[in-house]
């Protein structure tokens, strides 16, 4: 192992205000899982992202499983998921009982591919059965092809359940990520463009959404003097302590996420002639993030070398990266789940190496990086 420090793939990056309103939860004594940051978070939220309202979570994961509730899934029903992402995108599909129906993604931006979409749709409805929903996913920040996406959805009569989990500050045609479906989530968890250590929210232009999450997520509990419940509930709300770091982040956002587009442009630069290697631009009316800077190794273009060994030469140079996700129709547990698409996933995945992307990297971090990928090609 080097003894070189830690270059880390995308670590948490604090500013001056979160101890302040870390603080202040502290010295109010509001540590219970609601509070005033709680709220002020969530207006945060809706002020940024254009939505109209927002519910705090424990998780993004905490609020994709509560948007299938809210969207009616049920056990048996069918729910069509982006295969290419986070198993966290599909889980909660399983926690319902619920069948995922798996879509591979386009070449122009990663993410859901529209053709496979409908495709899929048309095949699970010859059979008699209708999808209960759609969750497209917004990889690595790069929006998904949202205004086709959501022409399917219409055309269908499905509701679009958004996972912006790693898109915050992204935008598709001037609109925020996030934004599109009947319900988008958001993840806070400690590796994405700004952090609450670990948390999430719920957004949607729909209140009736947001204000039963919010129930569901404070374990059910109806209004009565005593613990009564007539629904199943959660434990899936923010805490407040989380909130205050999560309002000191939001005041350092836009600085975050240009710092992550200037990795981005780094990475171009210093790697774009190297032989195979290839970068993910932004289609006309695509704003992205750059969560994570990622590229695609072509063994036939780059005489041999694969992403990994890139990957393995920089673990032992102690500098962290990861191949692109595993698409989840390959992933043992969801070995019985249909798949429509054409290989694109899993070429991505053969050839996608995510690189060291924070916003806290130093010039010399970027710089390792690069020097070290460059030596592998001469």
């Amino acid at each position: 192992m080097s003894s070189n420090p830690k270059v880390w793939l995308s670590s948490p990056h604090m500013g001056s205000a979160e101890f302040e309103f870390v603080k202040e939860a502290f010295d109010t004594n509001w540590i219970a899982p609601l509070g005033p940051h709680v709220n002020g978070f969530e207006a945060d939220l809706v002020a940024y992202t254009g939505t109209k309202e927002a519910a705090a979570l424990s998780s993004g994961t905490a609020g994709l499983h509560l948007g299938l509730i809210e969207l009616g899934v049920v056990a048996g029903d069918e729910v069509i998921c982006q295969s290419f992402t986070f198993s966290a995108s599909a889980n909660p599909i399983a926690y319902q009982g619920a069948i995922p129906i798996f879509v591979d993604s386009e070449a122009d931006t990663w993410n859901m591919s529209p053709y496979w979409l409908e495709k899929a749709i048309e095949a699970r409805m010859a059979i008699g059965k209708k999808p209960k929903a759609i969750i497209p996913v917004h990889l690595y920040g790069m929006p998904a092809k949202m205004d086709e996406i959501m022409a399917i959805a219409r055309k269908y009569d499905i509701p679009v359940l958004e996972d912006a989990a790693e898109a915050l500050g992204s935008t598709y045609q001037g609109k925020a990520c996030g934004t599109f479906g009947a319900i988008g989530i958001l993840s806070f968890n400690g590796n994405k463009i700004i952090t609450t250590s670990g948390g999430g929210a719920l957004i949607s232009d729909d209140e009736n959404y947001v204000k039963q999450a919010r129930f569901l997520a404070t374990q059910a509990r109806d209004n009565a003097p005593h613990y009564e419940h007539s629904h199943i509930g959660y434990n899936y709300r923010m805490s407040n302590i989380c909130a205050g770091i999560g309002r000191g982040q939001m005041m350092v956002l836009k600085e975050r996420i240009e710092q992550r587009r200037a990795n981005f442009d780094f990475y171009v630069k210093a790697l774009s002639h190297l032989p195979g290697i290839m970068f993910l631009q932004e289609p006309t009316g695509s704003f992205s993030n750059r969560w994570l800077t990622t590229i695609l190794v072509v063994p036939s273009k780059s005489a041999g070398i694969t992403r990994e060994k890139i990957r393995l030469a920089l673990e032992a140079a102690n500098i962290e990266s990861r191949p692109l996700w595993k698409p989840m129709h390959l992933q043992p547990v969801f070995a019985q789940a249909p798949f429509y698409g054409d290989g694109t996933s899993e070429r991505l995945f053969e050839q996608g190496l995510c690189l060291p992307s924070g916003s806290n990297l130093t010039m010399t971090d970027l710089e390792r990086v690069v020097e070290l990928i460059r030596t592998l090609f001469h």
